[in-house]
């Protein structure tokens, strides 16, 4: 065979093997779905939140009921109280707008069964797989549930990127934190300061400073604050201005 008739057999070889298009898997594999869960704070319904624009729908408090940004209505869910290990099982009833500092909205019933601390309404939520008979219920605490949370306080709570929708805190929170409510960082003091003097006239809030960090940084803050609770207004009022990329840090 002539030295063109094998190298045109090898480019005719090559341009069909280039052609198969093909992946090899196995058909049983399939994409597990990953399910949501979340650590952070609550926001207790109340009708002046929906009053006030806070939120935009409306929930009976006398009900097992809860809210959430995403999910879907009726994912199944459980919100836990990592301090005393109290479990709710239920279902999201509608979706809702809410700040972003909050990881859902639930009733005030699920506050009092869960016996969240009001002041600090911390909560850790996770989608269950769906179940046809399930029921909404207050499940008692068996032993694979205690496992959920590690029960080890924590001194040092921070939370950065707001717009993330998360809170990161890894372990339980003490009653005695204080928290800051940190506006933006400003390399001229002169900025901050006139955004604070523009703030304190449109808010009221008379506990907005301004911290030096160094030569070139200077740090808008709101606070202290004695518990997540009382920070919650101001966050919700400044929310309101457009204040979105808001952080919060333990002081």
């Amino acid at each position: 065979m002539s030295l063109s008739k094998i190298i045109f057999s090898l480019i005719c070889v090559i341009a069909l093997y280039s052609c198969a298009d093909y992946s090899v898997y196995n058909a049983n594999q399939s994409k597990e779905k990953q399910y949501y869960s979340s650590s952070g704070f609550a926001l207790i319904y109340d009708d002046s939140l929906y009053q006030q624009k806070v939120i935009d729908k409306k929930i009976n408090n006398e009900d097992i009921r809860v809210m959430h940004s995403f999910l879907k209505i009726n994912t199944p869910i459980k919100i836990i109280n990592p301090i005393n290990s109290k479990i709710i099982e239920t279902k999201i009833y509608r979706k809702s707008s809410y700040p972003k500092i909050f990881n859902s909205v639930i009733s005030k019933k699920i506050a009092t069964i869960l016996e969240l601390d009001l002041n600090n309404p911390y909560v850790e939520i996770i989608e269950t797989k769906k179940n046809k008979t399930f029921i909404a219920k207050k499940s008692n605490t068996f032993e694979e549930e205690k496992n959920v949370v590690e029960k080890v306080p924590v001194n040092e709570i921070e939370m950065n990127d707001l717009t993330n929708m998360t809170l990161e805190v890894e372990k339980k929170i003490l009653k005695d934190n204080s928290f800051i409510l940190v506006i933006n960082e400003f390399y001229y003091e002169d900025s901050a300061n006139n955004l604070k003097k523009e703030l304190i006239k449109k808010t009221n809030m008379n506990n907005i400073s301004v911290k030096k960090i160094n030569n070139k940084k200077f740090r808008l803050l709101v606070g202290p604050f004695k518990n997540f609770n009382a920070l919650k207004t101001s966050y919700i009022s400044l929310n309101n201005l457009g204040f979105e990329d808001l952080n919060i840090y333990k002081d």
